[in-house]
């Protein structure tokens, strides 16, 4: 493929990433509280914003499977950005919380389409870079992520709760047209999937050890600024825009950092450092938040947070994937980011249930000690897999040269 196309897709690919993201966070600041405004208990909010993460458990290891066995990655993409088009203009047009709820499940469905994002992403790179690209590809999903929390917050805060959701699905129908262009890279001399192949991965300790570790991640993160920051900030007296800001300044250290992260500092102090120092950011300052009195206090510390979920997440999806041979690498992304949507629907539900049985200052607190307590038991954890010699380049001489 000659340089003007190698240069087109990479910038293509990474404005379609940013779109969809874009279009699936429009409603996240103000998700909770505007089914909190309809008449939702704390545990019915959680529940629903945890659907999205149980619907993503229950159907990422089947499309990184389908994925592996088509030798397809757009199409995927493609659907993913349907299902968020469909959810977000569900979501504008009802307002019965069963139907947002089912809603919130088509959300999970286009989410479960990142499998293939990262692993069409991924193959453009050398099995050496797969960290380095692994890093790029976050940046861009935490800056759709950013720029929807931001606009989502703004346009509810102006013309009204629903028109977030108006917003994300505009912006959805745009990155699907641009998905149509996304260039498919498809290897003839790989081996399908087997079925000895799919438990080969499911077995495979490296990607167990960091399933697990992100499921504590995810937790942490859909339980406070996806989750019940924006409702804390709430009692602080935030606006609809000041839970945007609030969300858009704990994510936009996130980009950040995982382009810090995931591109040069994994390479300098080891991946397990990273993702230690990624843990103990994010439960410290998680603890921190039900001792803020004021607004912004909660800002920056919850910044300081987003830092620590920038230096985790990519170096953690790298370690599920730059071991694995081309043929299974959606398999075992699938597998990955299954399991860590178990996280993503237990975080919330908790904080629901702590909000009802106990308070939400609690729920914080034990969420937040969790975190640190990860950093302990991830650093043990890492340490058997990564100092195995495991995360060797397994499939180097079947990888494919950056192009």
């Amino acid at each position: 493929m000659d340089t003007h196309t190698a240069n087109y897709r990479v910038p293509l690919f990474c404005a379609v990433t940013l779109l969809f993201w874009f279009s699936m966070y429009t409603c996240v600041p103000i998700l909770t509280a505007y089914v909190e405004s309809m008449g939702a208990s704390n545990k019915m909010a959680g529940l629903i914003v945890g659907m999205y993460g149980l619907s993503q458990m229950l159907l990422r290891i089947p499309v990184g499977i389908l994925s592996d066995r088509m030798h397809k990655r757009k199409l995927f993409i493609v659907i993913g950005f349907l299902f968020s088009v469909l959810s977000g203009a569900g979501i504008l047009l009802t307002h019965d919380l069963n139907w947002i709820l089912f809603l919130r499940v088509a959300a999970g469905i286009a989410a479960a389409t990142w499998v293939d994002f990262t692993i069409l992403f991924a193959s453009y790179y050398a099995n050496e870079d797969t960290t380095s690209a692994m890093g790029t590809i976050a940046v861009y999903n935490s800056l759709g992520q950013m720029l929807g929390i931001l606009c989502g917050g703004w346009f509810a805060d102006q013309y009204g709760w629903e028109s977030a959701f108006l917003v994300g699905a505009a912006v959805g129908l745009i990155g699907m047209a641009g998905s149509f262009f996304i260039v498919e890279k498809f290897e003839d001399q790989k081996t399908p999937i087997t079925v000895q192949s799919i438990q080969e991965v499911a077995s495979d300790r490296t990607l167990l050890t960091v399933s697990f570790l992100s499921i504590l991640f995810q937790v942490l993160t859909f339980a406070t600024v996806f989750g019940f920051t924006p409702v804390f900030a709430q009692s602080l007296g935030a606006t609809k825009l000041d839970m945007g800001l609030l969300t858009f300044c704990s994510t936009l250290p996130t980009a950040l950092a995982s382009w810090i992260g995931g591109r040069h500092l994994a390479r300098k102090l080891g991946e397990r450092r990273v993702i230690i120092l990624g843990f103990i950011l994010s439960g410290l300052f998680t603890v921190c938040i039900p001792f803020t009195s004021t607004l912004w206090i909660l800002i920056v510390t919850q910044s300081l947070a987003g830092f620590g979920r920038g230096f985790t997440s990519p170096v953690l999806m790298s370690l599920s994937i730059k071991h694995m041979a081309p043929e299974k690498r959606a398999t075992a992304m699938g597998f990955y980011q299954a399991i860590y949507g178990l996280g993503m629907f237990a975080g919330p539900l908790f904080m629901g249930a702590a909000g009802d049985w106990l308070t939400l200052r609690e729920g914080f607190v034990i969420v937040g000690l969790l975190g640190c307590a990860t950093a302990v038991l991830g650093q043990v954890m890492l340490r058997r897999v990564l100092g195995s010699g495991r995360l060797t380049n397994m499939a180097s001489a079947a990888s494919s040269k950056h192009v």
